[in-house]
């Protein structure tokens, strides 16, 4: 979870009067995760925010999967992609996905968005591969680059305005609450001196951005495999303050302090994110082990309760062939796999690495979807061979 945070202007005590200059009332919002039990925040708008000027027809937006997925070790080489679509969301092109999440990479042709999106059903966590700009929503707005994890909380209404610059994203969407890590936490929340990052690492909205004028504001919704159009008088962005602990946030990959040991240490010390049904790591570069007899290199091993997803960001793995930037591959629960014949014996002696990746592990089946096999490496399931 994230700390408590304020901005802007509350009231003294929640659910009381809060007056402005006119006399009238503002409009108090709770949004709230796992009905009242989760996290929550109180918003504080100067109009409600509930002024329904007219509906649109909702657009089909939902993930084809194929009718049977067959058991192999996946690269899914979307390393030579320029553009995915045209916008935002028509440009999410989803390439795995089960019950609990998604993965999809955005290259978006258009850098700014003439509409509001929010995602209704999920938590999401946008990965800034390439690229910069600020996303704005009702929280205020955060300045992103490169190496950002952004997670945005369901329910928040948001877009992008980017820079004109090439524009690479991966996007995670959780069904359940994205979190930091439970172990990393004491019993008040806060994040323990051993953590890989801290609240410092974690940037908040800075400021509000406001929006007063009526007219016709266009809210994108997502929700059970459709886009619903809701045109509203009001803006969204005619928040006055609001605080809480739900809120958006970046956090910085090279903000990530990597836990190394005198032997290779086991994938959950890069752990950064948690959800119900999957965990997010991060690779950074770190230096090797340092036992005089130590093998850097990933030992084999079989991934007996979840599949293990790695978005590659930057850098050379030293335990793959064949994997550029931008690509992904995907070892199954019930196969095992190591790294590529000759890396093992190439890795003995390195000191360190400069290698970037994004994990995704996930504890129930996850599938490549019908759009994500136009990028199936035919050549990988067999490249275990010398």
């Amino acid at each position: 979870m994230s700390y408590y945070y304020k901005l802007g202007d509350i009231p003294h005590k929640r659910h009381t009067q809060f007056r402005q200059p006119d006399g009238s009332l503002y409009e108090e919002e709770l949004v709230s995760s796992i009905g009242f039990s989760g996290i929550y925040s109180l918003l504080y708008h100067k109009h409600p925010p509930t002024k329904v000027i007219r509906v649109g027809d909702p657009e089909p937006y939902k993930v084809e999967m194929p009718e049977e997925s067959p058991l192999l070790q996946t690269h899914l080489n979307t390393s030579g992609l320029k553009t995915t679509g045209k916008d935002y969301l028509d440009s999410r092109l989803t390439l795995l996905k089960n019950k609990d999440c998604s993965m999809s990479i955005c290259m978006p042709e258009e850098r700014s968005m003439d509409y509001f999106y929010k995602n209704g059903e999920a938590d999401e966590i946008v990965f800034i591969h390439d690229g910069s700009g600020t996303l704005i929503s009702q929280f205020g707005k955060i300045e992103v680059k490169p190496g950002d994890y952004v997670v945005i909380p369901r329910t928040t209404i948001y877009k992008f305005d980017w820079e004109d610059k090439p524009l690479r994203l991966l996007i995670i969407e959780s069904n359940s609450p994205i979190e930091t890590v439970k172990r990393y936490r004491n019993e008040m929340g806060q994040l323990l001196e051993h953590s890989p990052y801290c609240e410092r690492d974690i940037r908040p909205p800075e400021e509000l951005v406001h929006e007063d004028e009526k007219g016709e504001y266009l809210i994108k919704v997502k929700k059970d495999g459709y886009l619903h159009n809701y045109y509203y008088e009001n803006s969204p962005l005619d928040v006055v303050g609001w605080d809480g602990c739900l809120y958006p946030y970046a956090l910085s990959i090279h903000d990530f302090e990597p836990i190394t040991g005198r032997i290779h240490q086991p994938p959950p010390v890069h752990q950064t994110f948690q959800a119900a049904g999957f965990v997010i790591c991060s690779f950074v570069p770190r230096l090797f082990d340092y036992h005089p007899e130590a093998i850097p290199a990933p030992y084999n091993h079989s991934n007996i309760d979840s599949d293990e997803v790695l978005y590659y960001v930057e850098g050379n793995f030293m335990s793959r062939k064949g994997i550029d930037r931008g690509s992904f591959t995907m070892h199954p629960g019930g196969l095992p796999h190591g790294p590529h014949p000759g890396t093992v014996e190439k890795s003995i002696g390195a000191k360190e690495t400069h290698e970037i990746a994004v994990m995704l592990d996930t504890f129930g089946p996850l599938y490549v979807t019908k759009k994500g096999m136009d990028y199936f490496d035919k050549n990988y399931p067999m490249s275990w061979n010398e």
